[in-house]
């Protein structure tokens, strides 16, 4: 009897020890529920390098960069490039160009015909290396233009691993659907072995050439995984700068730093022409604000490769509204990028498939001082002191300034503890008198480009000559 006492003792003890650690368990579980589910949680988990606070890009496209379109001749340039203020030059791809089915006599920099290659029309892997050396002697940063969605139809890995490329219905190679693409051929991201060699393309072009990160060509047209983990592996070699030719949320995540503001460019252009107005610049920034995290960049330009050759120049596109564009793409919330031939106010659409340089220097042989360059120069120098206008976290949200022409006078402060800027910018093509609501934009300030003092109070109005603007700083 004392023995089976005994074991239901211990029965007992059994029960009320699950008991415990099944309301332990319960506990824990409900301490996880009010502890963490309902945290907020950080959406960016990528880790911008830190000289990319403040950074200014600028493209290269190396064939019509110079008169000599090399690596060489573009290094000379590097001087020039820092003293305007950039701190990232994007350059297209640099590796030989496939020969068959190729657009014009040069072919297009976007049908890659070997991914470890340097073409030879711009020099050779020594002459690139110097380069990239002798921008970072300068705290300038390079970045290198991926094309991983597709090769030319030449490639090597054609006849190496042609199960890598995706077929059409005959079962044939095919460029991509829908685009005048005849040159290239699409690469198939189902395919393991693709996904790894084209990793370690990439890893070889950081860790043994040097360069700094990547623009990566149509990034959404490539699974978005395949970048998250290109990301990780080429932070492991060095902190890299992404940047990915696509809109959207996701692509921040957890792969690139920086997407292109497409629909900022469609807005600021389509004012300027005259189909919109000032709301559809609201509808960007409410988007950017609320649909974006803060913790971004979003590249900001108005021009690029693509759009002066096959849309128009800057000029074209923007006519008497592109000097207050060009503003605001450097004192809003974004970075801001300048196509090369700008800062001396190129007006050609260059061709793309041939030789066309740049004119750099007048009929005396004196550097083309323009109106633009002088411009963003200062507007460069503005960005990178005042902390207000920094990129991503480093920086301020836009707040909105309501004033009494809503739908042609945009006005807003970007401030912190350091710092503020309230800009106004009148997108129209006549003189606009503005009264402005609520205090957020008052006080005491030097309007920048001018140097002239100015005050903001209650019955403070502002004229604007048509597509004028002001950027005050505050004292």
């Amino acid at each position: 009897m004392q023995h089976q006492l005994t074991l239901l003792q211990r029965w007992r003890r059994l029960v009320l020890l699950a008991t415990a650690v099944t309301l332990l368990c319960a506990c824990s579980n409900a301490q996880k529920l009010t502890g963490n589910t309902y945290q907020p949680q950080a959406y960016v988990q990528v880790a911008h390098p830190q000289w990319s606070k403040n950074a200014v890009i600028y493209q290269i496209n190396t064939r019509q960069f110079t008169p000599e379109g090399s690596f060489a001749a573009a290094q000379l340039q590097l001087p020039r490039l820092k003293a305007l203020g950039v701190d990232i030059l994007w350059l297209m791809p640099v590796q030989p160009i496939g020969a068959v089915n190729r657009k014009g006599s040069l072919g297009s920099p976007y049908s890659v015909k070997d991914y470890y290659g340097v073409n030879a029309e711009f020099g050779s892997m020594a002459d690139l290396k110097a380069f990239i050396n002798a921008a970072h002697a300068l705290d300038i940063y390079v970045i290198l233009d991926w094309v991983a969605n597709h090769s030319a139809w030449d490639n090597n890995l054609v006849t190496e691993h042609p199960d890598w490329y995706i077929r059409d219905w005959k079962g044939d190679f095919r460029p991509t659907p829908w685009w005048d693409w005849s040159d290239i051929i699409e690469l198939d991201y189902n395919q393991p072995g693709l996904r790894k060699y084209m990793t370690d393309a990439m890893k070889y072009w950081v860790e043994e050439v040097g360069f700094d990160g990547f623009r990566a060509d149509v990034a959404g047209f490539v699974p978005l995984d395949f970048w998250n983990t290109v990301r990780k592996e080429l932070d492991s070699i060095k902190p890299v700068f992404m940047l990915a030719e696509f809109e959207g949320r996701d692509f921040h995540a957890r792969a690139f730093d920086m997407t292109y503001g497409w629909t900022w460019h469609q807005a600021v252009h389509a004012i300027a022409q005259g189909h919109a107005d000032v709301n559809k610049l609201y509808v960007y920034y409410s988007w950017n604000e609320k649909y974006y995290p803060q913790n971004i960049m979003r590249m900001l330009g108005v021009s690029n490769h693509d759009q002066n050759a096959w849309e128009g120049t800057e000029f074209e596109m923007f006519g008497d509204a592109l000097p207050a564009v060009m503003a605001l793409s450097v004192v809003g919330e974004g970075m801001p990028m300048i196509y090369n031939g700008q800062e001396v106010g190129n007006s050609r659409r260059l061709a793309f498939f041939e030789r066309d340089p740049i004119v750099w220097h007048d009929e005396n042989g004196d550097f083309i001082r323009h109106d633009n360059g002088v411009l963003y120069q200062k507007l460069f120098a503005l960005k990178k002191a005042n902390t207000a206008l920094w990129n991503a976290n480093w920086g301020a949200r836009m707040i909105p300034v309501h004033n009494s022409k809503a739908a042609q006078v945009l006005s807003f402060v970007r401030q912190n503890d350091n710092d503020k800027v309230f800009a106004v910018f009148n997108f129209t093509a006549q003189q606009q008198s503005v009264s402005f609501k609520q205090s957020l934009h008052h006080g005491v300030y030097t309007e920048y480009l001018s140097a002239e003092a100015a005050e903001f109070a209650d019955d403070t109005q502002l004229t604007l000559p048509p597509w004028g603007y002001r950027i005050y700083v505050a004292n």
